[in-house]
């Protein structure tokens, strides 16, 4: 048993079993982190439903339940997680073979077909009740929250900081309709409210070995109920950016409408119309709102004293809060062109 992947939260395990009759069986053990995880219980309640939602529909299209969704292998009293004699949480999942993933995007393929594998996830789990699921971080993608929090932590000013990035502060100070945006469409029932996956990061589909198609959407703790819009518009800000997420050279960074276009492409086409037109009108807005959001968190932590993205050197917080304001602005300059990408797709 040793560690394994890349994964930030959980301490992950791959096991091997040597089993007679069965060969040998990989298995996935984690032991879920009880700082970012405060309720494992209602974790685990959200991804057994999701998952046996979603075992289901694959089975009706006639795909392999063992392989397109995650296979909660449940304790011996019948649980979906164990708890060891120090409180500890522990979960295991059969092991997906023949698939790997990848943390950074290697050729465009690899973009749309994470982008078919999320579209397909919205697609699949359209008519599961989102509102049932536990909303396991409250206010997670709240960006009307965020903002409110963002003004409270340039008051405060705890570690001095503000008068330094007067003009960063500026930056989200200007775009509070942006941070209200969604927030106010989902007041007026114009959004549904849908099963998101919430980190649609390239590293959270498994690829195929062979085919190198998406088969399977992994790290399910932070499904909860949100937004279509945030999950297309994660994936762009992290996926479409020319640069590093703390690139200080901000001159390198910018959104790249080429990959804009395979992963609108590859969405829509997962999605198979499960999406209404005014989800679908939106898509850059979602792009531009998350990205936007993401800056804010960035800079609000900065401000606070970098508790909660960890840093390895100073003002790395910083760095990556003006990463994702460049990010805005250039897709502000290039709107209408995304939005003529969408139309083309939809």
């Amino acid at each position: 048993d040793c560690p394994y992947g890349s994964g930030h939260i959980n301490d992950t395990f791959l096991l091997i079993f040597e089993i007679a009759e069965m060969g040998r069986i990989k298995v996935i053990l984690q032991r879920m982190n009880s700082t970012a995880f405060p309720k494992p219980i209602e974790v685990m309640e959200n991804i057994t439903g999701v998952t046996s939602f979603l075992k289901k529909k694959i089975i009706e299209n006639g795909g392999d339940p063992e392989r397109e969704t995650l296979n909660v292998i449940p304790a011996v009293d019948g649980k979906p997680y164990y708890i060891d004699s120090t409180g500890d949480y522990w979960r295991s999942y059969k092991f997906i073979t023949d698939a790997s993933t990848y943390d950074l995007v290697e050729k465009p393929e690899q973009f749309y077909e994470s982008a078919v594998a999320f579209g397909n996830f919205q697609s699949l789990l359209s008519d599961y009740p989102a509102e049932t699921l536990h909303e396991t971080i409250e206010k997670f993608h709240d960006t009307r929250n965020r903002f409110a929090l963002f003004k409270k932590a340039v008051e405060e000013d705890v570690m001095g900081r503000a008068a330094s990035v007067e003009k960063e502060i500026r930056f989200v100070l200007e775009r509070e309709e942006i941070a209200n945006c969604f927030a106010e469409m989902l007041d007026r029932h114009e959004l549904p409210l849908r099963v998101t996956h919430n980190d649609t990061k390239l590293n959270n589909v498994m690829l195929d070995d062979k085919t190198g198609k998406g088969i399977c959407v992994i790290d399910l703790d932070t499904v909860m109920p949100g937004l279509s819009l945030n999950d297309f518009g994660d994936s762009i800000r992290f996926g479409a950016s020319t640069a590093a997420e703390d690139e200080q050279d901000i001159s390198k960074v910018s959104c790249d409408l080429h990959l804009f276009e395979v992963y609108v492409k590859g969405f829509l086409e997962g999605c198979g119309g499960a999406l209404t037109d005014l989800e679908v009108e939106m898509l850059p807005m979602g792009a531009i709102l998350m990205t936007f959001e993401c800056g804010m968190r960035f800079l609000a932590d900065h401000l606070e004293g970098d508790h909660y993205f960890r840093i390895h050197r100073e003002n790395q917080n910083l760095d990556r809060a003006r990463t994702q304001f460049k990010l805005v602005w250039d897709m502000e300059q290039k709107l209408s062109e995304m939005k003529a990408i969408v139309e083309k797709y939809k």
